[in-house]
């Protein structure tokens, strides 16, 4: 082998070894941020009835009774994510050390978005779940949600408007 194809080489090696280590770690907690739409949801749905729930969110996919406590409400969602999965095959040159390695971005995830109803109104939502997204905790539980947060914004501001 010529030095120039040892090098070149050894250059390839050495990029795939920096994009092996670029692998995104299972617990994000540290650098993501918690998503907007599913903070506001805990805070903005507070009050919805019933029927408002159902007409945001649709129809829970469970229900618990919880007696003095209420009623909890599931909504589960699957996601299917586009998944990409590199595997480079390990290789040795010489005296440069073997290099290889897979990295797997964007697996599928699921979101459990449970709603505490009490006296026929929310009083809680939390979410449960493989839900985040590297960059954004509770991120795959904003499709449950985002229709509720804009709905509650809505009734927000016609109340508003009336008691003008």
């Amino acid at each position: 082998m010529t030095s120039l194809r040892i090098r070149k080489l050894a250059f390839v090696a050495a990029g795939i070894s920096i994009l092996s280590s670029c692998v995104i770690p299972d617990d994000t907690s540290s650098i993501a941020k918690v998503d907007p739409t599913t903070a506001a949801a805990r805070k903005e749905m507070v009050g919805l009835s019933e029927a408002d729930v159902r007409m945001c969110a649709g129809f829970p996919t469970a229900t618990a009774d919880m007696g003095s406590s209420g009623q909890i409400w599931t909504y589960q969602r699957t996601v299917q994510r586009g998944n990409l999965s590199i595997a480079v095959p390990t290789m040795a040159v010489g005296a440069i050390p073997a290099v290889g390695g897979s990295v797997n971005v964007a697996p599928g995830g699921y979101c459990n978005t449970q709603i505490r109803m009490i006296g026929g109104r929310v009083a809680e939502v939390a979410y449960a779940g493989d839900n985040n997204l590297p960059n954004s905790v509770d991120a795959l539980c904003v499709s449950t949600v985002d229709a509720c947060v804009a709905y509650a914004r809505q009734r927000n501001h016609i109340a508003t408007a009336v008691s003008r």
